[in-house]
């Protein structure tokens, strides 16, 4: 039996970077345990934009 492949973390820089661009209104991803700051209403199109944007980001990386 061989073991999988263990998944790099992403780098939390570029994981905020592309929250900031498309989640103009989250400041960090850092958990701060209030509801009014780690809880957001968030647009469908924001959410697929910034799944688009880190999947083109972790396709990036493998080509290197």
């Amino acid at each position: 039996m061989t073991a999988k492949p263990q998944a790099k973390p992403a780098p939390e820089a570029l994981l905020l970077e592309i929250a900031l661009k498309h989640f103009p209104n989250i400041e960090t991803l850092e958990t701060r345990n209030s509801d009014g700051l780690d809880f957001h209403d968030v647009s469908i199109w924001s959410i697929h934009e910034a799944l688009a944007a880190a999947y083109a980001a972790g396709q990036a990386v493998t080509k290197c």
